[in-house]
């Protein structure tokens, strides 16, 4: 398998789709001739020209209702957002329109459209431009959420958010686009809506996603060190949810800890939290525990930047707190 980064994978994909479906097309700002602001449509506008790679305005909620309504009419657009930030300015098409309209046409009409770019915690950003947005979509019947921490997964799942047939939010963290791993060359597609089990445990179970997904291998890593035997069960789909992955896994550790970098009310957290209790509760030995980002606007200080969210440190002591050490 090439070793490739995260930017790398995605525009694989989108590269492998729009070869595939002439019906694919890129739009966003700068996604064209500047190759995106993160680099990750790079070399898509020299393929594909400026029918299928379209540069657009600063005007979220414009863009967005055009590729809601090019999904409508039988394109299958994928909408980048130079972050996810951005996206709350379009959160009305996304929301009314993405979301609803199969629903409210009676099926007349499908909205194939993916809604990608980067989401949560960056760097010296502040407080509106570094935000986690996954609750905010996960919360809207008739979306599909998706957030891969990984190359691999980011290949796999974006290939099929571009072939589904429903509006997906796709979650690219805005840290991860440099970070490598293994991807095969040859065509895969992953099912939205698995979770996947990145490390096998007898003792404790840590779900997460997403960025955090490598905070939490490196703390099984020191976890193994002192005798503690973690299992890790990446979500990777937000909405729909794999709710048997999860269930399994806390059966068989009786012992949960969820890291999440989203705000910790009424979060993805919170919700995972409250299934495993309704579902699995007979089996557990301990409240199930959260970390999350501190329920603050992300400050800009560094330290505190850092202090706000989700850290190797924080996931240990939750996880000895649920193990009673």
């Amino acid at each position: 398998m090439s070793i490739i980064t995260m930017r790398e994978a995605l525009r694989q994909a989108m590269d492998e789709e729009m070869a595939r479906d002439k019906n694919v097309i890129l739009m966003g700002e700068e996604v064209a001739q500047y190759n995106g602001a993160y680099k990750v449509s790079q070399g898509l506008y020299d393929k594909y020209g400026e029918k299928r790679v379209i540069d657009t305005p600063i005007t979220e909620n414009g863009f967005a209702g055009v590729g809601i309504g090019a999904a409508m009419a039988g394109l299958r657009p994928i909408v980048e957002f130079m972050t996810f930030n951005f996206a709350l300015q379009a959160f009305d098409q996304i929301v009314n329109n993405a979301a609803k309209m199969r629903y409210m046409s009676g099926g007349q009409f499908k909205v194939p459209i993916v809604f990608r770019g980067p989401n949560g915690p960056a760097e010296f950003l502040s407080s509106q431009h570094s935000q986690a947005t996954q609750t905010f979509f996960a919360h809207v019947p008739g979306l599909k959420v998706v957030a891969p921490g990984t190359p691999y997964d980011a290949k796999g799942l974006l290939k099929a958010a571009i072939r589904d047939d429903n509006p997906v939010i796709f979650l690219e963290s805005e840290l991860m686009y440099s970070w490598e791993g293994e991807v095969p060359e040859e065509e895969y597609i992953i099912d939205i809506g698995k979770a996947d089990v990145k490390k096998e445990g007898s003792d404790i179970t840590i779900i997460s996603y997403s960025k955090p997904l490598r905070y939490v291998m490196e703390s099984a890593e020191i976890l193994e060190k002192e005798g503690i035997n973690v299992e890790v069960v990446d979500l990777r789909s937000i909405r729909p949810l794999d709710e048997e992955t999860i269930l399994n896994s806390v059966k068989k550790t009786n012992r949960c800890v969820i890291v999440d970098e989203s705000w910790p009310f009424v979060s993805v957290a919170s919700h995972v939290g409250w299934l495993i209790s309704y579902k699995a509760f007979d089996y557990l030995d301990a409240p199930v525990e959260l970390v999350t980002s501190e329920d603050v606007p992300m400050p800009y200080n560094h330290k505190l930047e850092l202090a706000a969210q989700p850290s190797v440190d924080k996931i240990i002591k939750a996880v000895k707190k649920v193990m009673y050490i």
